[in-house]
């Protein structure tokens, strides 16, 4: 069984930082795609970026250049680094797997940008 941790959101300012972080547990052997994805109160989830373990990544245009996602294939963990942060980045952020022909979901943790 696959389970996924989240942790590292909170409460801050615009143009403040936050970084997250996402660990996969189990019998976990070669994650391929690792993501991001928020969803904003009456909005759809939506994705925010994404990493292949070949290192490819992918970031939705609202935050490019903002955002970066990076992976640590030993420690199967996912992170992602939230500078220049905007009111209208607030969501909950999930972290997503796609392992063994199966997806997976963290909990969900709150980022809510707000001076």
């Amino acid at each position: 069984q696959v389970q996924l941790v989240e942790s590292g959101g909170g409460l801050v300012q615009p143009g403040g930082s936050l970084r997250l972080s996402c660990a996969a547990s189990g019998s976990i052997f070669s994650i391929n795609a690792m993501a991001w994805h928020r969803q904003a109160p009456g909005k759809s989830r939506e994705l925010v970026a994404a990493i292949i373990s070949g290192g490819s990544t992918n970031y939705a245009d609202s935050v490019k250049g903002r955002f970066t996602i990076s992976r640590d294939n030993a420690k199967n963990t996912v992170y992602l680094q939230m500078n220049s942060l905007k009111p209208e980045d607030t969501a909950v952020y999930y972290c997503h797997i796609f392992y063994n022909g199966q997806n997976y979901w963290g909990q969900g943790t709150q980022v809510t940008v707000s001076s």
